[in-house]
């Protein structure tokens, strides 16, 4: 550049003094070669230029290159540091399973010592479950054979539909209909009644480990006079009543006797219509075992060695 403007001065000089040919052809050689350099000074500064632009995008590019980078480093960091956490909670875990393991070997060696007094003990047991379950089946087959003698007893002369002989559990029960034993709204028994109790009775007398409960049940019809305060009383006077008959007229122990009033509940038909209402009245005769002995068998002092 500096020689360019030298050439330059060197023209303007020339321009204004006087010069010989000589010279003056050999400054116009210098000035064509100065004209030369300057084209190539020309195209060398293009082609920095150019060059210059080209690094200027290179630049550019690498700086999107270095933020994309920084940015998938940031990313691959944040990966490691939740795998760490990731390790450091599976070390937990493992820390955690070893002592439960280490607890459960110990449980496991106390469980082996229960579980072999358990196995002891069920062998020791296992007389006594026989023992109870025989004392069952003998309850229940003599129960069975309780209701069959009732109904034997009490068929003949008796229609069907006054009367429902019953084993419930370890219960034999009678259901017997309101016009069996009394007149309407009444707790006085009937002639009848004799006649069905007299055989009740004959059954009771001939198995003395039998005890009796007597309920009465009504209707929901509204009972009241000068004698009966209300339906529960109806029901009470009324298993009274068969109680008094069964203890003075045939000879029952009272030790044996129980007396109950239901009142207008427990039934075991609705209301709403006569039939129901029928079904409804009545008295439950209950031949209770007495469970004595079942029951001691029932005590773990009692367990048989």
């Amino acid at each position: 550049m500096i020689r360019c403007i030298a050439y330059g001065l060197t023209i303007s000089l020339l321009s204004i003094s006087c010069v010989s040919k000589k010279k003056y052809a050999l400054l116009q050689s210098e000035i064509t070669s100065a004209n030369d350099d300057m084209l190539k000074c020309s195209e060398s500064l293009s082609q920095y230029m150019n060059q210059l632009e080209a690094c200027k995008n290179e630049r550019d590019l690498l700086k999107g290159e270095l933020k994309t980078n920084v940015a998938t480093l940031q990313l691959k960091q944040e990966q490691i540091d939740d795998l760490r956490l990731q390790v450091n909670d599976a070390r937990t875990q493992r820390d955690k399973q070893l002592n439960q393991v280490g607890d459960l070997t110990v449980l496991t060696k106390e469980a082996n010592e229960n579980v072999k007094q358990t196995l002891d003990q069920l062998e020791r047991k296992d007389k006594y479950i026989n023992l109870l379950q025989a004392a069952k089946t003998q309850a229940d087959s003599l129960n069975l054979a309780l209701a069959i003698n009732l109904k034997d007893v009490l068929k003949e002369g008796i229609e069907d539909k006054d009367i429902d002989i019953k084993v419930d559990k370890t219960v034999v029960f009678v259901n017997l209909s309101d016009k069996m034993l009394f007149q309407s709204g009444s707790y006085r028994l009937s002639p009848r009644a004799n006649e069905v109790l007299e055989k009740i009775a004959r059954i009771v007398a001939s198995r003395p480990d039998l005890e009796v409960m007597v309920e009465g049940y009504t209707d929901n019809v509204p009972m009241r006079s000068s004698c009966i305060e209300d339906n529960w009383d109806l029901s009470v006077k009324r298993s009274a009543s068969v109680v008094r008959a069964l203890q003075s007229k045939y000879n029952i122990n009272p030790n044996k006797l129980i007396a109950a009033g239901r009142g207008e509940y427990n039934t075991l038909a609705s209301n709403d219509t006569a039939e129901g209402k029928a079904i409804n009245r009545r008295t439950r005769i209950i031949l209770l075992p007495k469970l004595d002995q079942f029951y001691d068998l029932l005590n773990p002092n009692n367990v048989p060695d």
